[in-house]
């Protein structure tokens, strides 16, 4: 069952179309992979769906329910949340102020000390830094203020964009297990715009390839991995 439809969407920056004319779905409990070089219209079209860049065509449906006039804070209340590149931490506030607004973000009733436990069994090393400005933390903590900002909301699909930027291996597996083990053991939809294929193809339960704005190559994440184009193009290995 599709939780997201995306119909023939159409986004850009004035004459220039970074998502043109992509049509896909994402079922619940999905995590989805969009890769793609830098330019291909991947976080174009996160932001699109999220609502913070304006639709010029085309449609996105939240289980059914189109979405093109309703503003991101309506969005968030039904239940999509966003953690872009950026992170967009409040630097001069402690860690946990910062988690807490994502709560806010719901408007409903929210047990504030349950969530804070859950976020900080997620991710153990946030309740260490509790009291911590959120500017101080390094570039892999602030993910995880990113992340858990917007899990406390109790999300169901959560978009994620490049989360591995700038972090060591060790910090973005870490990361990367801590979501897909919410995929499959509660059910989070995710998708999930990263640069670094192997990555994720590796967490994907389906994957689009994108270019130039366009879908042009899908499938599910292990045979995406194995495709002899992407292997040579994206994931640097040569093919036989």
């Amino acid at each position: 069952m599709s939780v997201l439809s995306v119909e023939r969407l159409v986004a850009g920056y004035g004459a220039i179309r970074a998502v043109d004319e992509m049509t896909f779905q994402v079922s619940a409990g999905q995590l989805v992979s969009l890769i793609g070089a830098n330019g291909a219209g991947k976080t174009t079209l996160l932001k699109t769906i999220m609502g913070a860049l304006p639709t010029l065509d085309g449609q996105v449906l939240l289980d059914g329910m189109p979405l093109l006039q309703m503003p991101i804070e309506d969005r968030v209340r039904r239940g999509m949340c966003m953690v872009p590149e950026s992170r967009s931490l409040f630097a001069s506030m402690p860690v946990e102020d910062n988690l807490k607004l994502g709560a806010y973000a719901r408007r409903r009733k929210t047990d504030f000390g349950k969530e804070m436990q859950r976020i900080y069994e997620l991710f153990p090393v946030l309740y260490e830094r509790r009291t911590q400005l959120a500017g101080t933390l390094s570039g892999g903590e602030q993910q995880m203020v990113a992340i858990g900002r917007a899990l406390i909301g109790r999300p169901r699909i959560l978009l994620l964009d490049e989360p591995s930027i700038g972090l060591a291996p060790l910090i973005v597996k870490q990361i990367m297990d801590v979501v897909v083990d919410l995929k499959n053991r509660e059910g989070l939809t995710v998708i999930l715009v990263e640069q670094n294929a192997k990555l994720a193809l590796e967490a994907a339960d389906h994957a689009y390839l994108i270019e130039l704005g366009r879908i042009v190559k899908e499938g599910d994440g292990a045979s995406m991995a194995n495709d002899p184009d992407l292997l040579r193009s994206y994931l640097g290995k040569a093919t036989a």
